[in-house]
């Protein structure tokens, strides 16, 4: 049985179960309804309520089927991919965070810009001066730097993250993944390390003891996103709250 097999006969097996209980559930509302009025419930009449030993041991089985399978290894080079994406999504989870909380530095300091346009009086100068000598209305080197390295993290993990989703959606370079494993008798999540370059538009992707990675190149030319493409992405999320329809 492939994991997926593995995990639809718990689901079935579940669904057994919560059969039963909906069973039994409906039957108490009836039994109390008539309870309450001198009806006399036949004997056996929640049988159909009752969870069998077979219906208990599926469960079980399938249960212990589903926990020692190692889903951890990709079986294609489709799940690798996703795997990759799903990490570089959590990444770019905590990238956006740490971007959040230096932009917010950043604008504070700026925000001086207001007070700096309307001071055209010594007491408005003055107070000017007393604020950029304050950390919170001052930049630094440091607090630059945060920020930057925080926006470069932005462009990286997304980046990744969405080459390894381009990458599980095209079927040539699965395919040419998945021959390629099969051909040297790799197991596909077996990799030990891999590596997306977008400026050559390559993976390169070790697998087991080698001490050579393999390069897929030119797959994803025709996902690649320009600057003004992204911005123009970004303005319309903000003003619909969705990416546009491609």
């Amino acid at each position: 049985m492939t994991g997926q097999e593995k995990i639809d006969a718990l689901i079935a097996s579940i669904s057994d179960i919560q059969d039963r209980i909906t069973e039994s559930a409906v039957m108490t509302v009836g039994a109390v309804g008539y309870a309450a009025i001198g009806g006399v419930i036949n004997d056996d009449t929640f049988d159909d309520g009752l969870i069998t030993s077979s219906e208990l041991n599926a469960y079980l089985d399938a249960k212990e089927l589903v926990l020692n399978h190692d889903y951890a290894i990709a079986e294609t080079a489709e799940q690798m991919f996703m795997q990759e994406h799903a990490a570089n999504m959590n990444s770019l989870d905590t990238a956006v965070d740490n971007l959040a909380a230096a932009t917010s530095i950043v604008m504070t300091a700026v925000s001086v810009t207001s007070v700096a346009a309307e001071a055209d009086t010594k007491p408005e100068q003055v107070e000017l001066q007393g604020m950029l000598e304050t950390d919170a209305y001052s930049l630094d080197t440091a607090e630059v730097n945060e920020y930057n390295e925080a926006v470069a993290a932005v462009e990286t993990f997304a980046q990744q993250a969405g080459a390894y989703m381009a990458a599980a959606n095209n079927d040539d370079l699965t395919a040419t993944v998945d021959s390629y494993a099969s051909a040297n008798n790799f197991m596909v999540g077996s990799y030990t390390a891999i590596t997306y370059t977008q400026n050559i538009d390559e993976f390169v992707i070790t697998w087991g003891d080698s001490s050579f990675g393999t390069g897929f190149q030119g797959y994803l030319t025709p996902d690649m996103k320009s600057a003004s493409e992204i911005y123009a992405a970004g303005e319309y999320i903000n003003e619909y709250g969705a990416m546009p329809t491609q």
